[in-house]
């Protein structure tokens, strides 16, 4: 009799696995899958094919957990598997990355083998379809559904965006970025692991390891709207996110989001207003109709399934908030407070306000309405 699946079983089995992926055996690999899937086989057969694309330096499962899946084969008893991929993009990822992996196990003559993947909120790009691989001077995309041509494009406005960052960020960083570029919306959604309604606008994002929070290093492009833009905007949108990543160890929940996509917007503009006549219209509307905001806004102005006006007016306070510190104390003060905002503790802004600014938080929103009158006035 078929001893009940256990968490050593399992990741005996996902050893295997593992291995085969790391060396490019097919045949091995294809021993982990139940050889009466045919189809699941085939689209196994598939990812490995995109896996092997991948610059990896490690590849690895961790079992998370194992427990008896209702229903059965042919009588043969069925197990569900959890487990966390471990794996680092050579060249690219200073660290560990991790993801949630979830299959199917059913026994067949006194093995296991896997039968299905049940898939997770987010998904990574290898398993949306064909990959294709593009390498940049300082930068990877890693491409699915899309021309080629599109990918290689993507690779030199991430290759341009490097030195424009590095010049108004010289701090330490990796100066080397990941691009995804999914399909379409639906797919962008999949990596982010979010509701696509939420993204339909968004021509980029930056993600964490685990889709959320602010330490980002990967970059998302959202094919439609991304594709509307200018070349020059484009470029802006790259840079901006490539902002994000370089800033990321100086980037944690305490920093205000004004801050964080205002000093990207800063850098992404190239350190000046000459963009200002036509980049801030909402901000600039908002003026002339007297309903300029008090504060530079919070946290929720910066949500993307609010109200797409809201969200531009946010954006662009927080510009001419970055504009503003660099201006008036110059980028090195700029620099310095963007770390200084992000150190933990309550009242992290007030603290670096004050240490590094020479103001309080009431003093500089005062500031800032008299700097955006000066400006768009």
């Amino acid at each position: 009799m078929l001893e009940a699946p256990s968490e050593h079983r399992m990741q005996r089995l996902l050893d295997r696995q593992a291995a085969a992926v790391r060396e490019g055996d097919e045949a091995a690999y294809l021993e982990t899958v139940d050889p009466l899937a045919v189809r699941y086989r085939n689209t196994e057969r598939r990812l490995l094919r995109n896996v092997r694309r991948l610059p990896l330096s490690q590849w690895s499962y961790r079992v998370a957990d194992v427990s008896l899946a209702e229903g059965s084969v042919g009588g043969r008893a069925r197990a569900e598997v959890v487990a966390q991929l471990r794996y680092r993009l050579r060249g690219y990822d200073e660290g560990t990355r991790t993801a949630t992996q979830r299959w199917t196990v059913v026994a067949r003559d006194g093995r296991w083998y896997r039968d299905s993947t049940r898939f997770a909120e987010t998904r990574e790009v290898w398993e949306q379809g064909r990959l294709d691989v593009v390498t940049g001077r300082h930068s990877l995309v890693l491409g699915s559904g899309r021309p080629r041509s599109e990918l290689r494009a993507l690779a030199r406005a991430a290759d341009r965006a490097v030195p424009e960052v590095s010049a108004l960020w010289p701090g330490r960083w990796p100066r080397r970025i990941v691009v995804l570029a999914p399909a379409d919306l639906d797919r962008t959604a999949q990596l982010l692991s979010a509701a696509p309604a939420q993204y339909r606008g968004i021509a980029a994002v930056t993600t964490s390891e685990n889709g959320r929070g602010r330490a980002a290093d990967r970059i998302v492009v959202n094919p439609g709207p991304f594709g509307t833009l200018s070349a020059a905007g484009r470029q802006v949108v790259m840079t901006h996110e490539a902002a994000h990543v370089a800033t990321r160890e100086a980037t944690t929940e305490t920093t205000p989001m004004w801050l964080s996509e205002g000093l990207a917007d800063w850098i992404g503009y190239g350190g000046t207003d000459a963009q200002l006549p036509g980049a801030a219209p909402r901000l600039r509307a908002a003026l002339e109709e007297g309903a300029l905001p008090e504060r530079l806004p919070g946290d929720g102005g910066f949500a993307f399934d609010g109200p797409a006006h809201a969200l531009a007016l946010s954006y662009e306070a927080g510009w001419l908030g970055a504009l503003m510190v660099a201006e008036q104390w110059g980028e090195q003060s700029l620099r310095r407070f963007y770390a200084a905002a992000g150190r933990p503790g309550p009242g992290a802004l007030d603290r670096a306000l004050r240490a590094e600014l020479g103001v309080d938080e009431q003093e500089f929103h005062a500031r800032w309405r008299q700097y955006v009158r000066h400006k768009l006035g």
